[in-house]
């Protein structure tokens, strides 16, 4: 079951119908987006489900739906296995940004990551989840896709948060702390770990 994130709720992609209770059900084919978002707005509905009838066509459905915003960015550790954040916008999240015209999500990842933050001498590790989210921008939905890497980094200097992107601080995280980060942050970043 695929999930994209509004806000912290999710909407759900399945071929399964299930009695309603604390969530909505929608038939995907003919869905209207804006409907949905409201639906998810309120206080009693946790979440929503789009149901359509093929598994494997469920995803490529609901992406005709939305303008698709691509996006890369990394969970990134140090020598000493503390992970890289970010914080913006009152949250803790990790650096990620979009694509520029001939770049592979690769190179979006790691740019986006050095930029954000400072930290150089990235390395891919392996792919990660992808994740899924809605936001707003002008009044207009689009839909996130973000290509996240798990990365390493050697990189001891300081680190620059990248204030006109409201980066308002950058940190290198110990393990025993990710809880508390995670405890403010969002949906998706949670499913990264």
């Amino acid at each position: 079951m695929q999930c994209i994130f509004v806000n912290d709720k999710p909407i759900f992609l399945t071929t399964k119908v299930e009695k309603e209770t604390d969530f909505k059900n929608f038939l995907l084919k003919g869905v209207d987006i804006e409907i949905v978002l409201q639906t998810l707005s309120k206080k009693s509905i946790k979440s929503v489900r789009l149901i359509g009838h093929s598994e494997d066509k469920l995803l490529k459905s609901f992406k005709k739906k939305l303008p698709n915003v691509v996006a890369g960015g990394g969970k990134v550790y140090n020598d000493k296995g503390q992970i890289l954040f970010i914080y913006r916008n009152d949250k803790w999240d990790l650096p990620k940004g979009k694509t520029e015209k001939k770049e592979t999500i690769e190179e979006t990842a790691v740019r986006e990551v050095a930029e954000e933050t400072g930290v150089t001498k990235l390395k891919i590790v392996k792919p990660l989840p992808i994740t899924y989210h809605i936001f707003k921008r002008n009044g207009k939905a689009k839909l996130k896709i973000t290509y996240w890497y798990e990365m390493h980094s050697s990189f001891k200097g300081e680190l620059y948060p990248q204030l006109n992107e409201g980066i308002t601080e950058v940190k290198w995280v110990d393990q025993k702390d990710v809880d508390a980060a995670l405890s403010n942050s969002y949906a998706n970043i949670k499913l990264l770990f």
